[in-house]
């Protein structure tokens, strides 16, 4: 029988964004959690288990695939969780030291859509990893400054020109301030110094902002999430959590959790979802237990993957910026996100085994449309379709105020949607 119930909370959520401010740290924080649970982690330059069964789990940068096998050969089908680990915010340019009227300033830009307006006036953070010359060698540390040592401050409205604001220019206008006075320090030495390195050893950084206000459970009933990075971290843990519950109580297909790094830009990169790594992955598991290549094409074309991404609730003070025969309601229960132009990778297929899982589950299926008028924002979905030809569906869970800093969702939507994603990694049987 499909598992139903998991061990996610509305709690468990704001900890584990709470200790993942980068996609890196995401990685971190579910392997931590897997390799508790018995996972091994896999290099991709090494050789795998040669019987390939076991629970297993492999990370490329801000990406991490982890499934679990049975020492069973012949075709078996997968099925897929698909999330993605990035959040939009401002990040660190290389040459990030800057001077102005008087300030020390980091220069920052955004990265993905990035509702610039929602970072002015917070308290910010530094995460990130660095590259680190090891006498021959390059290592990678993961940084993390939680002390406020940034900020990047709003215009006064005595000095906007009708006193409604400015447009935020993404060059001129979201570089944070850190420091006053004539000695300028350097900022990437600040922060290798709190990561104990030699300045001279930083070869490359990725480093990246976040708002440090700790996530909360807010609302007059305490039914709602208040968050940064809900999308996707939100699916990340339920994703997690129903992956852990599916390995527990293990279906007719192979379970895999796969969170993508890149897709607030596209996804093209060496760990986007238009990267090889799903496929490849996919296709060593099955030769790792004695198949052959023939064995996984057929492999796939019994999977389905549901591709989860965070979903627009109506907002209450602007409805009319929705389709109005598609209500989404907080608290209402996973959504099934649909578009008749492919930014969504839903079809008929996919639909109904995502249903079916939900009406396994004992949880309510919310089905989202976007207005015809409106340009759809698309997710992992189509391209994860594409690069492996097997059948995606796109879910997600409502929530307000996407790619702000900070968001909100249902504090209910977090164990139904991870109990819809547990009910759908352990089919009864391997048809779709």
């Amino acid at each position: 029988m499909p598992v139903s119930t998991t061990a996610a909370t509305a709690t468990g959520l704001c900890a584990f964004v709470d200790e993942s401010p980068s996609p890196f740290h995401v990685c971190r924080t579910v392997a931590a959690e897997l390799e508790a649970a018995g996972f091994t982690r896999l290099a991709e330059a090494d050789p795998w288990p040669v019987d390939g069964s076991g629970k297993h789990f492999v990370v490329r940068g801000g990406s991490l695939i982890a499934w679990a096998a049975a020492d069973a050969a012949g075709v078996t089908p997968f099925r897929v969780v698909g999330a993605h680990t990035d959040s939009p915010n401002l990040r660190v340019k290389q040459h990030p030291d800057l001077a102005s009227a008087g300030w020390q300033l980091v220069g920052l830009e955004p990265y993905g859509g990035a509702w610039l307006n929602s970072w002015l006036d917070r308290e910010l953070g530094i995460s990130g990893r660095l590259s680190v010359r090891d006498g021959d060698a390059v290592r990678e540390k993961l940084v993390r400054i939680d002390d406020p040592i940034l900020r990047v401050p709003q215009l006064a409205i005595h000095l906007s020109d009708d006193r409604k604001g400015v447009a935020l220019d993404p060059q001129r206008h979201v570089n944070a301030v850190w420091g006053v006075g004539r000695e300028p320090r350097s900022f990437l030495e600040f922060v290798a110094e709190h990561a104990d390195l030699d300045p001279a050893a930083v070869l490359g950084w990725e480093l990246m902002t976040h708002d440090l206000a700790p996530s909360r459970i807010v609302g007059r009933d305490l039914d709602l999430v208040s968050a940064p990075r809900l999308d996707n971290q939100g699916t990340c843990y339920a994703g997690l959590q129903a992956f852990l519950a599916a390995v527990a109580d293990p279906g007719a297909a192979i379970p895999v959790l796969v969170m993508f790094d890149h897709e607030e830009v596209g996804s093209q990169s060496d760990r986007g979802a238009q990267s090889d790594l799903l496929p490849r992955v996919l296709e060593r598991i099955v030769l790792a237990r004695g198949g052959d290549r023939t064995e996984y094409l057929a492999s796939l074309a019994g999977s389905v993957v549901a591709s989860g991404d965070m979903a627009h609730a109506t907002h209450p003070n602007y409805p009319e910026r929705h389709e109005p025969a598609h209500r989404i309601a907080v608290n209402g229960g996973p959504v099934l996100k649909v578009n008749q132009n492919l930014r969504y990778a839903t079809d008929a297929a996919g639909a109904g085994a995502f249903a079916l899982a939900c009406a396994q589950a004992g949880v309510p299926l919310q089905r989202y449309v976007h207005r015809a008028d409106l340009p759809c924002g698309s997710t992992i979905g189509p391209m994860t379709a594409a690069g492996t030809g097997i059948t995606t569906v796109d879910v997600g869970a409502a929530q307000l105020a996407m790619h702000s800093a900070r968001e909100v969702m249902g504090a209910a939507d977090v164990p139904a949607y991870a109990a819809a994603l547990a009910a759908f990694l352990t089919p009864a049987a391997t048809g779709r």
